[in-house]
């Protein structure tokens, strides 16, 4: 496993080995000692499953540590910056996550999290290291002119909470 910083500070992509041959591949997604010179312990796991060009976030709130990966499908993950005490507010990285590469992204709190389904169907997992609550929850328009994310699409599916 390959653990590399971002552009965006405290904001990790991590590259877990990708086993491979004629049946296909083997990802370890979780082993608690690799994962342990991360400092985080995580507590509640959550999977989504959507289709074809559904995007969802940009979320976020002020506590929860997350790991997000892509587990099924292959999805444009962006993560910005939302810590308006952070010389970095609005800075913004975008990331390829699937399960052929099995690229995990690890984001500190006070940073938005959005992902757009780019192949016909995916499954998103995160961690979290805190338990979910909605009313510690914050939403950012997803085309937000402050923030200028470049998205590969220009009507994606959305929910009533990322209109």
């Amino acid at each position: 496993m390959i653990i590399e910083d971002t552009n965006l500070k405290g904001v990790k992509l991590i590259k877990p080995t990708v086993h491979e041959d004629y049946r296909g591949t083997n990802i370890e997604a979780w082993h608690k000692d690799n994962y342990a010179q991360l400092g985080v312990n995580f507590i509640l796991d959550s999977i989504s499953t959507s289709r074809r060009h559904t995007l969802r976030g940009i979320h976020g709130d002020d506590r929860t540590t997350k790991l997000v990966s892509c587990l099924h499908g292959t999805i444009y993950q962006i993560v910005i910056n939302l810590d308006e005490d952070s010389d970095q507010y609005g800075q913004w990285q975008e990331f390829t996550l699937s399960d052929r590469n099995g690229y995990q992204v690890l984001l500190p709190p006070k940073h938005g999290n959005a992902h757009l389904v780019m192949s016909e169907q995916c499954v998103f997992s995160y961690k979290l290291d805190q338990y979910y609550d909605r009313a510690s929850q914050y939403t950012v328009k997803w085309n937000d002119d402050r923030f200028n994310i470049y998205w590969p699409i220009k009507n994606p599916i959305l929910s009533e909470r990322d209109r």
